[in-house]
This record gives C-alpha cells, structure tokens and sequence, in this order.
C-alpha cells in the first residue's frame, strides 16, 4: 500500500498498476474503505484512510483492478436535531462510481434507526446495511468510438422525441428479447429504422442514471426513474450484462444513425428523500453538505422538490460533483445534452431563485458543457418557484403554457386566441428577452407526466385508480375532451372526431415556432387507459404496444412522418429570432400578421373578442411565405385568403379535416374552412 498525493478526480481511478480512492466529506471523524469479494457478498477487507486534504480522503492502492467490488463507512456525529447524520454500520456508495452491483432490498437495515415511532430517526441503528444495499464497482474507458461524430443538430433543427427505453423497446416485435426494455434494443437495427423513418433528431430519454426501479419489499415500483441514486452510474437494468459499453455502444449507432442523445437527469433531491429515508451514500458521507437543511430545525430538511429534501448544490463541493457528471457524460459517454428537472431548485440560493445563481453561471462558464443542448424544466414547489422565461440565454425550457393553451384552444374554450397566438408564433412575451433565440421555448402537447395524445382526446377525467392512491394522485387540469363518451368506443363517429382533433394538436405543434417535442408513441396514438400519472406503472399501462397498432394509427403515423418531412424542408422554420411584426427589408410583407376570415389583419376588437375561435397567419421569410388558417369553431367558416399577387404559386400542405396532400390552388379570393380544422398553405414567391 502506498499513498498517492494525487488525490484528484474524487472517486474510484485505475491508473494501470493501482487504484486511487477519494470521498468527499467535510464532517467525517474517520472514513473505512470496504472491499468486497468478486460477487458484493462478503466483505475482504477494511483499510482505514487516513490521508485528509481539505476534506478529501483518500488512499492509493497497489493492486486493485478494475471489477474491485467496494463501499464507504464513514463515522462520525449522529445527532439528526443538528443534521449530523454519520453511522458507519451503513455501507455507502462512492458518488462517482461509473458502476454499481446489486440491488436495494427495503429492509430496516438500510435506514438510520431501528425502531419505528414518530421520532425514530433520532435512534441510533446498529444493523449492518451492507447485505441490502448497491456496492461501487472500479472501472476502466475500455470502449472504442472509432471515431465518432456528433450529430450537432442546430436547435432550430432539432424535433425532440421524449422517450422511456423499457417502456419503448419492451414490446417492439422485431428485436431480440435480450434487447428487450434496454439500450441494446434503443440501437437496434430495427429502431434505427425507425427513427430515420420517423424524421425526429433528438432522443431525450428518461433518467437513465441509477434509480434502481425495483427496490425488494418496497410497495410501489419507481418506473420513470425520477429517484436518483447515483449520478455516474447507469441504471443497471437497462444494461446488458452490466457492461456500461452497451449505453456508449447506443450513443454511436444513434449518431451514426443521425439522431442526439439528450439525457433528463434529476440533480435536485436523490433517493434518499427526507429524514425517514433510507441511508444509502449522501446522507452517510455528509449530510449537511449535500443536502439543504430546515434553518429552524436541522432535523429536516428544506424541500421545494416534492420528494423530500432538495439537494444542496450551493455547497462548491456538492456543485462540482453535478458538473462532473455533466462533464463525464458529454466527454465520456458522448451524450449530445440535458435535460433538467425541476430547473428551479438547482437555481436556489439560500432557498430563493436567482436567474445568476452559481450553478447557472458555472454552466454558462463550462467550456465543455456550453457546447451540450441545456433545457430547464422551469419549475419547482418552492416559494416562487414558477420561473419560466427567467433562464439566461443559451439555455430552452419546457413551456407548459403552449401545453395547456393549445390544448384549450382546440377544446373550444372561449378567450385563448390571443394567447394561441402568441404560442404558435414561438412565445415572444415569455422568452423574447436578455437576447434569448426562438428555439428557446420547447412547445409540447403531452410529455411523460400527463395524458398522451390518444387520451387527450378520449377522457375528460383522469383514470389513476391503478395507482392505488384513490384516483387522488395526477393532475385534475388536463384540458382533455372525449368527444362524447368517455374512453375506448367502437363509434366511428366519435373516433373519427378524435382523430381530427389529434390531428389538429399534433400539427399545431410541429407547425409551431420553437422546439417542438413530441411525446413517444404519440405518432401512433397509444393510449394509457386515461392515467396520467403512470409514475409506478412498469406494465403494459406504459409499455408501447406496438403490436396494437391499428390501421388508422398508421395512417396517424405517415401523417406525422409528413408533417415532420415538411418542417425541416421549410426554411422559416429555421429562424433563430423572433417575428417583430415588420416588413422584411427590400420587401413590402411583415415577416409576421394575423388574419380574420374578412382577409383583414386583426384589429384589437378581434383579440379581445372572447368568442373568437379562428385564427390566421400569414409568416414570410423573405422568399416564401406560410400561410396557415386554425379553426377551432364546431361551424365552417369562408374565409377570404390575403390580398397576395395571384402570379405566386399556392400549394396545399395539409388539411386536417382530411389528411396530408399536396395539392394546387387555384386563384380565388376565398375558400371553405371546415368546423375544427387546421390548412396550412405554402405561397412562393
């Protein structure tokens, strides 16, 4: 054994006749590395560490492979009334670990207490955790890129496809069933396909960093991922054989294949939750550094996450281990960007939002990092903690307000067109300032949480009983409409209405300015039995059923092909700045105007009007123009088109009352709109 005074990067580093141990913790008395046996069940041996520089502990051991098996016990203080939470009979993973082995069994020996009362955690456990717990795992970059190319798709280019890999490849019929609900099925030669096919250039995938979903004895299953155990670590479940290689192995074929990999990662609480928590890494090491406590009782913790406690990014230690997962998983793992949930709380300083808060200037200052696609989910629980459109610029976010007024609009309801107006035109109101671009509203109609598209237009109530939390859970604002009975029927009527105002959501959201994303699965109308909150549900309630794809799902599907194909063939969808409503130098058309049916630019009379449910506009980008007319009224509607040369070329892109075609049209003066109907028209010059 030999000391190494190299004691940087923290974790677990193989330097080819050694390893270099390195933990972070700022209140530890005394730190035992553990190592285990080539299967994590028996402990081998116990080295003290006893080098200490400014809080890194650290050792230097001759010897140690790659695939050593190992864990922490740090001890310390356990005063929980002063947030002092050190018990070294609980086995701990290293917070940089690339690898993890094992499960989490939810047994009493995980958790800090013994004894189950109101104050239990203010008990001392004396059981040993490190039989029902994950192990670290030391590893090595063994993985050949042969050279491989970032798509580095512009964002004006970019269509997003959220995405959940067990749930998108579990049932897809034509993979191998060991690449079934894994990355091996995400880059497949089948799925590539696809995607190609399809036309989306960005895969954002749901957490896919260590959540250990199936936790034993616990009741309910943490589908999604959003519990964050490890921030290197994969989720080994969505491995093969447990060999990370098969995650870099997807990230290169889906580049080769011309899609981006965009990772939504959870930094804003973990696993571990609030004081009654398991105790499984943060808590143990320095649970006053990573997490930010209640000031008035240091027993608990602050949260405006929901989940428990938020995670403590204002400690520079703390902050340095989320950028160094970012860094890793751009530069090691070839990831293209992020996504971030609950944006707001990594933005906290001393419990308040700060649109320069240390994380946001350290990602804008990040060399590597400013080179990722970087989207906020702007929103938390806490105190102010609605942000959107205070993000800086270089950054998108999630904007929940295209979400629920286009959802409203095609719903009938009265006083959204102005607003309609306003998303379709890429939300300048929100985002048009401190010199941000238009592709920085991320405009989607359905996400992971919430109904999809099918639902959306088949419930009008949440259907969560499945859930087993009384229907209480998800939320009652979905904006939805069944068009007369509520769920699955075999009226062709009502499915034939469905499938008209699916229609009309999914072109109003790739014919929208912004980054449009489409929720996967939706392209083919899947349907989640009315749940909106399938959080728990790893079953068929969240699986694609890709064998139940219907005749008129894959008419849905060519429709949405075709709508994706013409946006990236249209240049005004690669704008980078938003309309000013001005004529285009040299021309005598605003690059922007809005039409009534009289074939006269709106008037403030027309804005107002909160009856109004039709719409047009008219977007000109130098060279040709869009034309698109949005009826959400049950009536149909003459409409007079723009007083345009009748030498220009009109050609029909779509008509949602029917289904794409391309078509020419003649020189009238109007046309016929049908009720709850979208056209679009591309007029050259």
């Amino acid at each position: 054994m030999k000391q190494n005074r190299q004691i940087y990067p923290l974790g677990a580093t193989f330097d080819g006749k050694g390893t270099n141990f390195a933990l972070f913790s700022s209140g530890a008395q005394k730190v035992e590395l553990c190592l285990f046996d080539e299967k994590g069940l028996n402990e081998t041996s116990r080295i003290e560490i006893k080098e200490n520089d400014f809080n890194i502990w650290h050792v230097y051991l001759e010897g140690i492979k790659p695939g050593q098996i190992y864990g922490y016990r740090v001890y310390g203080e356990y005063n929980p009334s002063e947030g002092k939470r050190f018990n070294p009979n609980k086995l701990l993973i290293d917070p940089y670990a690339k690898k993890l082995v094992g499960e989490i069994v939810w047994d009493k020996a995980i958790f800090g207490y013994d004894i189950d009362s109101p104050d239990q955690d203010l008990s001392f456990s004396e059981l040993d955790s490190a039989p029902y717990v994950p192990k670290s795992v030391v590893t090595e970059d063994n993985f050949d890129w042969q050279g491989d190319i970032r798509p580095n798709i512009a964002f004006e280019d970019t269509i997003l496809y959220e995405l959940h890999t067990k749930g998108y490849t579990k049932l897809f019929p034509d993979i191998k069933d060991q690449q079934r609900g894994k990355f091996a099925g995400l880059s497949s030669d089948e799925m590539m396909a696809y995607f190609k096919w399809l036309g989306i250039t960005s895969l954002e995938l749901l957490p896919v960093q260590a959540f250990f979903g199936h936790q034993k004895k616990r009741k309910r299953v943490n589908y999604w991922g959003y519990e964050t155990l490890s921030f290197f670590a994969l989720e080994n479940s969505y491995l093969t054989n447990n060999d990370i290689n098969s995650f870099k192995q997807m990230v290169k074929r889906l580049h080769q294949n011309g899609q981006e990999v965009i990772l939504d990662v959870v930094y804003n609480h973990t696993i571990e939750g609030n004081h009654l928590g398991p105790t499984l890494c943060y808590r143990g090491i320095d649970n006053e550094s990573y997490y930010t406590l209640d000031k008035a009782n240091k027993r608990f913790y602050y949260d405006s996450t929901g989940c428990g406690a938020s995670f403590n990014l204002q400690n520079e230690n703390v902050l340095m281990l989320v950028m160094d997962s970012l860094r890793y998983f751009v530069q090691e793992m070839h990831v293209d960007g992020f996504r971030f949930d609950l944006a707001s709380t990594l933005s906290r300083e001393k419990t308040e939002f700060k649109d320069d808060s240390v994380f946001l200037k350290t990602l804008r200052q990040d060399e590597v990092l400013r080179s990722a696609k970087l989207i906020m989910e702007p929103w938390d629980i806490g105190n102010n903690g609605y942000q959107i459109g205070a993000f800086p610029p270089g950054v998108a976010e999630w904007n929940d307000r295209f979400r629920d007024v286009v959802r409203r609009f095609w719903r009938g309801d009265e006083s959204q067109a102005g607003e309609f107006a306003s998303r379709l035109a890429g939300s300048s109101d929100i985002f048009g300032h401190h010199n941000r671009n238009i592709w920085s509203s991320i405009n989607f109609i359905t996400a992971h949480d919430g109904f999809c598209l099918n639902d959306l237009v088949s419930y009008n109530q949440k259907h969560n009983e499945s859930n087993g939390e009384n229907n209480k859970d998800g939320s009652n604002d979905n904006w939805s409409s069944n068009a007369g009975v509520e769920g699955i029927t075999f009226s062709k009527s009502i499915r034939n209405k469905r499938l008209k105002r699916a229609r009309n959501l999914m072109s109003t959201l790739l014919f929208s300015f912004g980054t449009p994303m489409i929720s996967a699965g939706d392209e083919f109308l899947r349907t989640q039995f009315g749940n909106n909150n399938p959080y728990a549900q790893d079953n068929v309630i969240s699986y694609l059923a890709w064998d139940a794809i219907k005749p008129e799902d894959y008419k849905f599907a060519n429709f949405v092909k075709t709508l994706i194909q013409l946006r990236h063939e249209m240049p005004i969808f690669k704008r980078r700045h938003f309309f000013d409503g001005q004529k285009v130098e040299g021309t005598n058309y605003k690059d922007l105007s809005w039409y009534n049916e009289k074939g006269v630019e709106f008037t403030t009379s027309d804005w107002q009007n909160p009856s109004r449910k039709s719409l047009s506009l008219l977007a000109f980008d130098g060279k040709d123009f869009l034309y698109m007319i949005f009826n959400a009224s049950s009536k149909k509607i003459e409409w007079k088109l723009p007083a345009l040369k009748k030498t220009k070329q009109w050609e029909l892109l779509f008509d949602t009352s029917l289904s794409i075609k391309t078509d020419k049209i003649e020189n009238a003066d109007s046309m016929i709109v049908p009720a709850e109907c979208i056209i679009a028209i591309k007029i050259g010059r």
